[in-house]
């Protein structure tokens, strides 16, 4: 039973269960729910060998997420991305590390980058809007232009925009 009202459903063409197995194997308080298999009825319309991965729940941190290998149909773009709020800078740190780990890195900027199965994630600090409502324009303004500058976010640095540093 999914206790979740609103699930992230991912497509990916046939790396479902492999790309659960990667992102599990990254959040703490994680887990493969259920792998559910193609069967022969519909291989006139989905074209997959019986036995085949279908879909993948799992969970990430307590989210439950759904994974389908639907085919090469449709790709993943950085209109929606999964957005990791961090307490630390190591915490940062480390999700950066692991989440870019054969992705792109052209696609790194502003605390975004994308993974090696093309999914964007957002790796932020949990007090990143502390930044922005202060009420003073021009230290929001340094700190947007430092975060402009960067791949990965840098907490420390962001603090130096803000006080003007």
């Amino acid at each position: 039973m999914i206790a979740q009202r609103i699930n992230p459903s991912l497509w990916f063409d046939d790396q479902a269960e492999d790309a659960a197995r990667f992102y599990t194997g990254i959040f703490k308080r994680s887990r493969i729910v259920q792998v559910t298999r193609y069967g022969t009825e519909g291989f006139e319309t989905h074209h997959r060998p019986a036995g085949s991965v279908m879909v993948v729940q799992f969970e990430l941190d307590g989210q439950t997420i759904t994974a389908l290998n639907g085919g090469p149909l449709f790709k993943f773009t950085e209109a929606i991305s999964l957005q990791v709020n961090c307490a630390t800078q190591e915490e940062i740190d480390y999700y950066w590390e692991k989440l870019s780990a054969g992705g792109d890195p052209r696609s790194q900027q502003c605390g975004w980058l994308k993974d090696k199965y093309g999914l964007s994630w957002q790796i932020v600090p949990n007090n990143m809007d502390e930044f922005f409502a202060a009420g003073d324009p021009a230290a929001e303004a340094r700190v947007m232009n430092a975060v402009l500058h960067m791949k990965k976010i840098d907490v420390a640095a962001l603090r130096r925009a803000h006080q003007g540093g």
